[in-house]
């Protein structure tokens, strides 16, 4: 199964058995949104809701935490899903929440994830079927999982200061990243390059193509054949540009899952403002 898929795709698959469609809409507190109610309202025949904004270790001092390896399992037999299945992520939400998802799925070693292109959106713009039938599922037994994925702490950051051995590529806006006036961000980590996760997609919101996102990377001075870690403000947007990575092929790259709500809290990390230099 290959990374992103179509609606035509999961259309003509829907209600196989040997397919799992995951609901990982999240939104931003300020959006005035409720993604379970939504779901509750209408989602894919079929579909699971993840709940991707609790899908996270509250145990951890980093603000809204990639979930432990036990969590991940946790919640994937809540749901009753099998370790290998296929699975097919999506959302409607304005940040592309799906990626997050994906991210975490990946990182614990769940291999054939992939994400509907266009997500709920193109679905209901195309006039396919939606339900408010929730279908419950017989929850499963799963061992805790290991991450197979890296994810870096702040310390991983800020020795990277110096030994400049990642790229460091921030998915915020431009205004964010600068530290304009009235953005509410002081800026960036130190070297980051900037690169609003926006640009990676059509006005529809499907992906583009693999050469368009690798001129992306490229135009904002990220070597995609390098060491890359992505930063976002919460590790969310961050996720994107994972996903646009391992569309061109690059499926090594790291997040900094504390991302700027880690970074930009603490006094004592430094910061830079104005473009990427």
């Amino acid at each position: 199964m290959d990374k992103l898929v179509s609606t035509e795709w999961l259309a003509a698959r829907l209600g196989s058995d040997d397919i799992v469609v995951l609901d990982a809409t999240m939104h931003l507190p300020d959006s005035g949104r409720d993604a379970r109610a939504e779901f509750r309202a209408a989602h894919i025949p079929g579909a699971r809701f993840l709940d991707l904004a609790s899908f996270v270790d509250t145990a951890s001092d980093v603000p809204k935490a990639m979930p432990t390896g036990a969590q991940f399992a946790e919640r994937m037999g809540e749901l009753g899903i099998a370790p290998g299945s296929r699975i097919v992520l999506y959302d409607d939400s304005a940040i592309r929440s799906s990626a997050r998802a994906w991210f975490i799925l990946t990182r614990y070693g769940e291999g054939k994830v992939a994400i509907l292109d266009g997500g709920l959106g193109k679905w209901r713009m195309e006039g396919r079927q939606l339900s408010d039938r929730i279908v419950d599922h017989a929850p499963r037994k799963r061992a805790g999982a290991e991450p197979v994925r890296a994810v870096r702490s702040k310390e991983d950051m800020t020795k990277n200061l110096e030994e400049n051995e990642w790229q460091v590529v921030d998915a915020r806006d431009a205004a964010r990243f600068e530290g304009r006036a009235g953005s509410g961000s002081e800026g960036h980590i130190p070297g980051a390059r900037n690169l609003h996760f926006t640009r990676l997609f059509h006005e529809d919101g499907t992906y583009r193509s693999p050469e368009a996102i690798r001129s992306e990377f490229e135009e904002a001075g990220i070597d995609p054949d390098k060491p890359i870690v992505t930063s976002c403000n919460s590790g969310m947007t961050a996720s994107v540009l994972l996903f646009g990575l391992a569309l061109i092929g690059k499926l090594d790259a790291a997040l900094y899952d504390g991302s700027w709500l880690e970074w930009g809290a603490d006094p004592d990390t430094p910061k830079e403002s104005g473009e990427a230099r």
